[in-house]
């Protein structure tokens, strides 16, 4: 997906997340005993840590995949950025990340997990998109139709994108950006974060206030 086109957009509160990072933890408290939980970094860094609390897991590593760049800005292939910074063979691995989108994330990083000789893998998410390739052991959420889902551990940073993308070479009012941002991604936020989200356009150089409106430099050039 790219930033620019039109599509709906799930925002995450805080409280829906953890209860569903809990929820899933109990989807594998009964079927699975990991050695260690490997998340995914970034998206996956919350759900895991919650899980391992839920769990009375201690044993808690990461890796990072890129993929997904801010607001739905996909790259071109996904690649490990940061491998394991400990040996797994023989270990039993939970892989815990918070969406499965193309799958492409998990894909790979299952392929690099596979090459450490751990005992056995198995993928958690929080929401799985039936259309990705990759169908994770346990989800929480099923999503039929696509949709891009914002978590609250990455709301200013995909917030700002959104933003960035809605505002034009014209100056608009903060009350324009709401309109827009519904209209074009059927996203409510709240003001004060939405001011957050604005504040650090603004501190990156990427908008510029123009008595209390924003106009993008982007636009501009």
């Amino acid at each position: 997906m790219v930033v620019g086109k039109s599509f709906p957009v799930c925002l995450v509160s805080w409280r829906n997340a953890v209860r569903l990072s809990r929820a899933l933890a109990e989807m594998i408290r009964d079927s699975y005993n990991p050695d260690l939980v490997v998340a995914i970094g970034r998206g996956g860094f919350v759900p895991a840590r919650i899980v391992c609390d839920s769990l009375m897991l201690s044993t808690l590593t990461s890796i990072r995949v890129e993929h997904w760049g801010v607001a739905a800005r996909s790259l071109e292939s996904a690649t490990i950025r940061y491998p394991l910074p400990i040996p797994v063979r023989d270990m039993d691995i939970l892989v815990v990340d918070d969406v499965t989108d193309t799958g492409k994330t998990l894909e790979v990083a299952v392929r690099y997990l596979r090459e450490q000789s751990p005992a056995g893998i198995r993928t958690a998410v929080l929401h799985h998109k039936t259309c990705s390739a990759f169908v994770p052991d346990y989800h929480v959420v099923v999503e039929n139709s696509w949709r891009w889902i914002v978590y609250p551990w990455a709301l200013h940073e995909d917030l700002a994108g959104f933003c960035e993308s809605v505002i034009g070479g014209e100056p608009v009012s903060v009350d324009d950006i709401l309109s827009r941002l519904k209209e074009r991604y059927d996203m409510v936020p709240a003001r004060r974060d939405l001011k957050g989200a604005l504040r650090n356009l603004i501190i990156q150089g990427r908008v510029e206030p123009v008595k209390k409106r924003f106009l993008s430099k982007r636009a501009r050039e």
